[in-house]
């Protein structure tokens, strides 16, 4: 995972300089293509929330490049509303993006309101037991700084001891940074104090005014702002790497259908296209797998 790190912050300064990582132009929606096969897999007597429509959770954080708003501050642009419209359009439906807290994504797709949610959702051996993932990227997490910081490197617990560090309650990270606490507690060493935000803009300002030292969050989030901006620098990645997936209800079925979707979109070169815009092509499948091995802890 380190040569994608390093790879897609080379993509994207390259791409900044070129004038190609361009967010106006990727607020133009990439054409899709109808696949039978994959619509022959839609479950028979599948009710989707809405006749017609995919109703997929999205994140409501501004994230790019994941998540974020277009320049009228309303349309959804990102690699996962990209996503979203390749599983829709592969399935012969209309789309319908919902932005949702990631506290919220969980309960919206047991109860349905939700016929997917992609909100940079890994897949876990707990999440498992209640929903079914199709897997359409690689990630792993990442620690980041502001550019002065003294911080040089984090890989491992001491690097954080006595360190305030950004997390997203329920997250992984969030396990990760308590299984470190636990770690230096053992050893004597003061334990990392956890900062939880729930949107980017008060992350940023926390990093920048000392107010926090490290953000913990997923690497394609954390090397896309490295490269775009350079307020900021990547000095570690997470010691688990998590399988990014659609998510949705347990035993539904549907899964095999946005399995075939994605499946699809690569062969037709789709998917490469989302990933390529997004400075994302480091984190690319071969070919989707339907509730992979999960993260463990």
């Amino acid at each position: 995972m380190k040569y994608g790190l390093l790879a897609l912050m080379i993509y994207a300064s390259a791409s900044m300089a070129q004038g190609g990582l361009n967010l106006a132009a990727n607020e133009k929606p990439l054409p899709t293509t109808r696949d039978e096969q994959a619509i022959s897999k839609i479950p028979t007597g599948y009710k989707f929330v809405e006749p017609g429509t995919l109703t997929v959770a999205i994140s409501a954080l501004n994230s790019p490049p994941l998540a974020l708003l277009a320049s009228d501050n309303r349309t959804r642009i990102g690699s996962d509303p990209d996503i979203a419209r390749l599983l829709a359009g592969s399935l012969g439906l209309r789309l319908k993006l919902v932005p949702t807290a990631w506290e919220d994504w969980p309960l919206g797709i047991s109860s349905g309101r939700y016929d997917v949610a992609l909100v940079n959702i890994a897949v876990t051996e707990q999440r498992k037991e209640k929903f079914d993932f199709a897997t359409y990227r690689v990630d792993s997490l990442a620690f980041s700084v502001k550019s002065g910081s003294p911080i040089k490197a984090v890989s491992k617990a001491e690097d954080l001891a006595g360190r305030k560090v950004i997390v997203g309650s329920g997250t992984n990270q969030e396990r990760i940074l308590l299984g470190w606490n636990a770690e230096n507690e053992k050893a004597g060493r003061e334990p990392a104090q956890p900062v939880y935000l729930t949107d980017d803009a008060s992350g940023n300002l926390y990093i920048q005014s000392g107010r926090a030292d490290v953000f913990f969050g997923p690497q394609s989030v954390a090397s896309y702002k490295a490269a775009l901006n350079g307020t900021t620098r990547v000095v570690g990645l997470g010691p688990k790497k998590a399988y990014v997936a659609t998510t949705t209800k347990k035993g539904n079925g549907l899964v095999f259908a946005l399995q075939a979707a994605l499946d699809g979109a690569i062969k037709r070169g789709e998917y490469q296209q989302v990933l390529a815009r997004w400075g994302e092509q480091g984190e690319a499948v071969a070919e989707s797998e339907v509730n992979p091995p999960g993260i463990t802890y």
